[in-house]
């Protein structure tokens, strides 16, 4: 029931937690290359550097672009999942039943986006096909990957990320010199870090420029090795650095590549480390991505390791730098880097342990799913949202343990159907959905209740994508097998998912006694998601049939049983067709109210599929009111919100009446170029912009701010004190806008914004135009007016 919409932001790059040090060089390349090429690939070793050279090019190019993403893939196992771990990282819902591609290629066509995809090496192939597939479609579109290896598709520019400079052995070293070496530097600033006041000095020097030049310049050696500076002095480590490649290499130094330097090191930093942090740091990489403590207490205890000693040695690697420490908001979570993890699953005692471990794991967020949705019903679908969200690597690699181990697909099969509601639903990821019940039910053909219930979980989400054949054919098969078990939960929802079918096709007569049995059946086995949802189909059937009276009714019961639990997501969905069954009936001041609120909760629960379903409704409404322009504006925008991460046309064959029906009355009353205009201003308005003129407070700021900046404009009487108030408000300009709108009241020249921003004349020239649309202004002088009135340099 709940999907969503792209919104127009900045994007996800993490703030740095530690400073950046050197890479000018690469970092000139990497700009020149970008302005060249639509894919560059940053190859390189384990631990040279790539991923945080990737992350500081694209902080510094975020101003030239609409939107910076960063896709982290290393958690991903499945090639099948790459294009969906794009999209939810985007916040891009894939409604259409084919592939989440189609949705990014509709979002990204329409803006200038930087693309960070992070740790491709595994997953080359697929990486591959999807980057060749968006270039094609989305011609401002530009891709920055990183992987040990290139892509090997047209137009790639690779370019290879070398370890840090490094001194060159017998050459005349003095301070100053030193420090024109990025190697040394990164030393230096971590070694100060852990040891505060620590400098090159002429006596540590030389032993400083040995160190950097055993670790071979590479960046995670040299963080590494710094903590032990604390321990040891730079003389001692380069010494017992030494000892170890001679162990490792037989002596030979020149046999040492550099990705066995790195793992000595490391190496050496495990066998430094007391037993039970060892055995920890090999539990841990079980993990694929950030845990929390609950997870490491449940997983890793046991067999050396208490659990009331787990915060104390997860305190201890993360004091060595084995460990980061990541906030999510009010939960803290860790992280180990890929090259750490990879060691640790290197030094597990074998097969048997790692299978032990990876059960563990799978029990433990099987446990979590369970909980989640035996409680989504219920006041704490906000948490389980954010939970379930942080912890989709895990969930994933649970589900993949299921299907690798023998006799464990039941459990997989399960916890499957455990995410159907609070996880896939209620972000939208209908295709991942899919994705996870498809592969467990062919691994899982026994004819039991669980099976059925999980083919009508899977019908549900092809339905929600429009797929109404394949949806039907698994539905039958539910049906059948329910019918011959006799298992009366299956049958209950079998009902209202073909209630819910004959529903979306229009055929209401045929749907709603579908929908009346589910009601009673839902209610008789206590699943109350199911009930909520069979008595708002019902409620919108029995209300298109005629019979108001009892579609009220319904709906009201509808929204007592959401109340009476605390649920939310559900109550909003009643709020929306309750607002369309009032507005069908003449009752606009309510109706308006009614989707209003809806709209207010969608926001916060990040339902955006609710969210552009009730700016329609108060596109209707408004339509019916007289307010024609910002009905067609609202329109424009719901669709934006929709269709432009592809959602499937309207399924709802009642829906799609009536927004047909508004268009043609908007036609009528504001004629083909009045209409037009509106629209174009509508698809202009990011999510929030559209929240705000729907809930009707920003239509009336944007007119008294364009009033005032009008008045500005002209000459002011002497006694007319300048206000301040303008500047309070948020600006009705994209971020994009904002700063163009700076610079032109700086007296710039389209052509020199363009040069200032590193985009083209002509995308300057259109977002201009797009200014001027929103502030109603019809020249340049306003927009510089506008712009000093509320405040100086023109920021909010």
């Amino acid at each position: 029931m709940v999907a969503g919409a792209v919104t127009r932001q900045v994007g996800n790059l993490p703030a740095d937690l530690t400073s950046f040090v050197g890479r000018r060089r690469e970092l000139a390349e990497i700009r020149r290359l970008l302005s060249a090429s639509r894919l560059v690939t940053l190859t390189g070793v384990g631990g040279v550097g790539k991923t945080r050279l990737a992350l500081r090019a694209a902080a510094e190019q975020r101003r030239a672009f609409d939107s910076v993403w960063l896709v982290d893939l290393s958690t991903v196992t499945d090639p099948a999942l790459v294009a969906e771990t794009v999209a939810a990282t985007m916040g891009v819902r894939d409604e259409v039943a084919d592939c989440p591609v189609d949705a990014l290629e509709q979002v990204l066509s329409s803006q200038r986006t930087l693309l960070v995809l992070d740790n491709c090496e595994h997953l080359r192939d697929a990486c591959a096909v999807l980057a060749d597939r968006l270039l094609r479609a989305a011609p401002e579109l530009r891709i920055l990957a990183t992987s040990r290896q290139s892509l090997g598709i047209t137009g790639e520019h690779q370019m290879k990320i070398s370890p840090l400079p490094v001194p060159e052995p017998d050459r005349p070293l003095n301070r100053r010199s030193l420090e024109l070496y990025d190697g040394i530097s990164l030393l230096t600033e971590r070694a100060a870090a852990v040891l505060p006041g620590f400098t090159v000095t002429e006596d540590n020097q030389a032993a400083v420029a040995e160190l950097c030049r055993q670790l071979d310049g590479i960046p995670l050696a040299i963080e590494l090795a710094a903590v032990r500076l604390r321990a040891l002095s730079v003389n001692a480590l380069v010494e017992r650095l030494r000892d170890r490649y001679r162990l490792l290499t037989g002596g030979s130094r020149a046999a040492v590549p550099r990705q066995q330097t790195l793992h000595a090191l490391v190496d050496w930093s495990f066998q430094l480390l007391p037993a039970a942090e060892r055995t920890l740091w090999t539990r841990l990489s079980i993990f694929p991505s950030h845990f929390d403590l609950d997870a490491v207490e449940a997983v890793c205890t046991g067999d050396g390791i208490e659990r009331d000693d787990v915060l104390d040695l997860l305190d201890a690697l993360l004091d060595k730098s084995l460990l980061l420490r990541e906030e999510h908001g009010r939960t803290v979570r860790y992280r180990m880097l890929d090259t750490l993890r990879e060691f640790g699953r290197k030094r597990l005692s074998g097969p048997a342990e790692r299978r032990s471990l990876q059960r563990r794991h799978r029990d433990h967020y099987f446990l979590l799913a369970r909980q989640a949705d035996v409680e989504w019903f219920g006041p704490d679908q906000f948490s389980w949202l954010r939970r379930l969200n942080l912890e989709q690597a895990n969930l994933r690699a649970a589900m993949d343990f299921c299907l690798q181990e023998p006799c464990e697909s039941e459990t997989g099969l399960r916890m499957a159907l455990h995410l159907t509601d609070p996880c896939w639903l209620a972000n939208a990821y209908y295709n991942e959905g899919r994705h996870w019940l498809d592969r467990m039910l062919w691994a899982v053909p026994e004819p039991t209740a669980l099976r059925a219930l999980a083919l009508c979980a899977d019908a549900e989400l092809v339905l929600i994508q429009g797929d109404t054949d394949r949806g039907r054919r698994l539905l039958a098969e539910s049906r059948v097998l329910a019918e011959r078990l006799g298992d009366p939960e299956a049958l209950a929802h079998t009902s209202l998912m073909a209630g819910m079918a004959e529903h979306y096709s229009g055929d209401y007569a045929k749907a709603n006694p579908l929908l009346e049995r589910a009601v009673e059946e839902e209610e008789a086995v206590g699943n109350l998601s199911g009930l909520l949802t069979a008595l708002i189909t019902l409620a919108a059937g029995v209300g298109y049939l005629g019979d108001r009276a009892r579609a009220t009714e319904l709906f009201e019961r509808a929204l007592a049983l959401a109340e009476a639990h605390g649920e939310c997501a559900g109550r909003a969905w009643v709020f929306t067709i309750f607002a369309i069954h009032l507005w069908q009936g003449g009752e606009n001041a309510r109706a308006l109210a009614m989707a209003r609120e809806s709209l207010l909760l969608a926001r916060d629960l990040g339902d955006r599929l609710n969210i552009a379903m009730n700016v329609e409704v108060i596109a209707w409404v408004q339509a019916g009111e007289g307010r024609h322009p910002c009905a067609a504006r609202l329109l424009a925008a719901s669709e934006q919100i929709g269709c432009s991460v592809g959602m499937a046309p309207r399924r709802d064959k009642r829906f799609a009446e009536f927004h047909e029906r508004c268009l043609t009355d908007l036609r009528t009353s504001l004629g083909d170029k009045a209409l037009s205009r509106e629209t174009r201003r509508g698809n202009r308005l990011t999510m929030n912009e559209a929240i705000e003129e729907a809930i009707g407070d920003r239509a009336e700021r944007g007119l008294a701010r364009a009033e005032e900046a009008v008045a500005e404009a002209e000459p002011a009487p002497p006694e007319r004190p300048t206000s301040a108030a303008p500047a309070a408000e948020p600006s009705p300009l994209t971020r994009r806008e904002q700063e163009i709108a700076e610079l032109i009241a700086q007296g710039l020249s389209n052509k020199e914004i363009a040069s200032a921003l590193v985009i083209s004349q002509r995308t300057v020239e259109g977002h201009v135009e797009h200014i001027l649309d929103k502030l109603g202004f019809a020249s340049r002088a306003q927009i510089a007016a506008w712009m000093a009135a509320r405040g100086a340099g023109g920021r909010s």
